[in-house]
């Protein structure tokens, strides 16, 4: 088996926000390439195939968007943002930070790294439920991307 099939990586610790994610993008039939992490660490391994995944898996993932939180213990989102888009593979692969936090400076820095959208959770469940399923629609089915480094 080989990750050609994964559209969007997840990387959410929040269990309750990552079902909510899969379940409204599944609705909307964007879900069936999805595949989630629960730490940046995790992510790690995952896109750069190593640890586990460097034995499951024969090549790398060939993502169209990364959805990530940045407050997750250990390597935080930020930290996490930063390495994809340090890295020559993997910079241009879009990365929506998901969050609650509104703080200026934190939505100015995930820009200054490189990502491509900043989406504020919102507390309710109905509205964090449309906006997944907006963010799916657009980045899978509308944004046309470039073909990443790591497809060449």
């Amino acid at each position: 088996m080989q990750y050609d099939s994964i559209d969007i990586l997840l990387v959410e610790d929040n269990m309750d926000d990552a079902e909510i994610a899969f379940r409204e993008l599944k609705k909307g039939h964007l879900a069936n390439n999805l595949f989630h992490v629960k730490s940046g660490q995790e992510a790690i391994s995952f896109v750069f195939a190593q640890k586990k995944y460097e034995k499951k898996y024969k090549k790398r993932p060939a993502l169209k968007v990364i959805l990530l939180d940045i407050n997750m213990p250990g390597i935080s989102g930020t930290e996490l943002l930063q390495q994809l888009k340090n890295d020559e593979t993997t910079r241009d692969i879009p990365v929506i930070m998901l969050t609650s936090s509104r703080e200026t400076e934190e939505i100015q820095k995930c820009y200054d790294l490189g990502a491509s959208s900043y989406i504020i959770k919102p507390l309710n469940f109905d509205a964090f439920a449309h906006a997944v399923k907006d963010f799916g629609f657009f980045w899978l089915l509308l944004n046309e991307a470039p073909t990443t480094r790591a497809e060449l």
